[in-house]
C-alpha cells in the first residue's frame, strides 16, 4: 500500500496525462493502472481535472477573426494559380528530426526540491545556533552586570571603611518584623552622611505599594532620611539624605506607602538601633 501511495505521489501520473514521459514509462503507467484499481482511479481523476481546467480556461476566438480566416482559406483554395504543382515542392521538403522525449523538467524539479529541503535544514540549524549564541550573550551580559555591581559595592564599601569618620550600626528587629530582620547603616556625623548597606538588608521584600523609610531620631523628633526597597539583588551602599545634626539618639526603619511619609507610622516600625 505504501508503494502504491508513493507511486501516485511521485508525479508520474500527471506527466503521463501531459504526455511528458518516455515510451517505457508510459507502458509502465498503463501496466500499473491495469494492475491496481487505486492507480487507475487516480489517473482518471487527473484526466477529469485536466479536462475541467481546459474547459474552464478555454478562450473563444473573436468572431471577426474567425470570419477573416475562413474567407482567406476559401479565396486561396478557389484560385489554383496560387498553388504550384506538388512535384515542384517535393525537393523543398525538409525532414525534421524526431523529437526525443526528455526528462529534463522532471529532474530539474526534483533537484530544485532537494535544494529547497537542504536550504531549509541549513536555515534551521543556523537559527538554532543563533538562538544559542543569544542565550550565551544574555548570560554573559548578566554576569558582567553582576560583576560590575559587585565591584561598585566593594569600592563604596572600601571607601566607607577607609573613612574613619564613619561608624557602623546594626538596626535590629522590633516585634513588628520577622525574627532575624536587621539593617546595617554607616553614619558619619562629620560628613553628615548616612549609608545603607543594601547587601546586608535582611528584611521582607516590600510590595509595589510600599517602601522602607529610614528615620533619625534627633532630640526625640524623627528626621526623614529617605526611602529604599528591600531588593535581594542589591549589592551597593545606598547613600541616604544628609543629616545636619551632630548628635543622633537612634535610627529606625518603618514600612510606609511608596514615596515615603512626612511622619513615621509607629505601628509599622520594623528595625531600631542606637549608638
Amino acid at each position: 500500500m505504501e508503494d502504491i501511495k508513493a507511486y501516485i505521489e511521485s508525479g508520474i501520473l500527471e506527466l503521463y496525462v501531459l504526455g511528458d514521459i518516455t515510451h517505457d514509462e508510459k507502458l509502465q503507467v498503463e501496466a500499473m493502472a491495469a494492475k491496481h484499481p487505486a492507480i487507475k482511479s487516480e489517473l482518471d481523476e487527473i484526466e477529469r481535472s485536466m479536462e475541467q481546467y481546459a474547459e474552464h480556461n478555454a478562450v473563444e476566438p473573436n468572431e471577426q477573426l474567425r470570419g477573416r480566416i475562413l474567407n482567406s482559406l476559401l479565396t486561396n483554395l478557389g484560385d489554383d494559380s496560387t498553388f504550384n504543382k506538388a512535384e515542384d515542392f517535393r525537393d523543398n521538403v525538409a525532414t525534421l528530426p524526431v523529437a526525443q522525449p526528455t526528462n529534463f523538467y522532471k529532474y530539474a524539479f526534483a533537484a530544485c526540491l532537494a535544494l529547497l529541503i537542504a536550504s531549509g535544514v541549513a536555515l534551521m540549524n543556523l537559527y538554532n545556533k543563533l538562538q544559542q549564541s543569544n542565550t550565551q550573550l544574555a548570560v554573559l551580559q548578566a554576569d558582567k552586570q553582576h560583576f560590575a555591581n559587585r565591584v561598585n559595592f566593594v569600592e563604596n564599601e572600601l571607601g566607607v571603611l577607609r573613612d574613619t569618620t564613619f561608624r557602623f550600626l546594626i538596626l535590629k528587629a522590633t516585634p513588628k518584623a520577622p525574627a532575624g530582620a536587621s539593617i546595617t547603616i554607616a553614619w558619619s556625623k562629620e560628613r553628615h552622611k548616612v549609608m545603607v548597606d543594601m547587601a546586608n538588608v535582611k528584611m521582607p521584600v516590600n510590595d509595589k505599594e510600599h517602601q522602607y523609610q529610614l528615620w533619625a531620631l534627633v532630640g526625640g523628633k524623627p528626621v526623614d532620611l529617605g526611602v529604599f526597597d528591600a531588593n535581594p539583588d542589591s549589592t551597593d551602599m545606598k547613600e541616604m539624605k544628609t543629616i545636619a545634626a551632630v548628635k543622633t539618639d537612634a535610627f529606625a526603619v518603618t514600612l510606609e506607602p511608596r514615596g515615603g511619609s512626612i511622619n513615621p507610622t509607629m505601628d509599622q516600625m520594623m528595625v531600631l538601633g542606637k549608638f
